[in-house]
């Protein structure tokens, strides 16, 4: 997905600051930790119906290219 930032914001504001899916309070890495934890995505949008494929895909794409571009400097 290349077009997740439209539905990914980031506002002070808003969750501290934290990337949230757009529309929503929820943010990128509640999202991130219900799959790691297992949920699918139908179990996800049935407990957050404000929530589709697409946002949850668009969240898997923010950290994928997060992931991307995050280095590590050793000291």
């Amino acid at each position: 997905m290349n077009d997740y930032q439209e539905y990914i914001s980031i506002n002070p504001e808003i969750r501290f600051g934290k990337p949230y899916i757009t529309g929503t309070r929820i943010a990128v890495a509640d999202v991130l930790n219900w799959l790691a934890s297992g949920m699918t995505f139908d179990e996800i949008i049935q407990d957050y119906p404000e929530l589709t494929i697409e946002y949850i895909r668009a969240a898997l794409a923010f950290a994928a290219h997060r992931e991307q571009i995050s280095k590590i400097v050793v000291a």
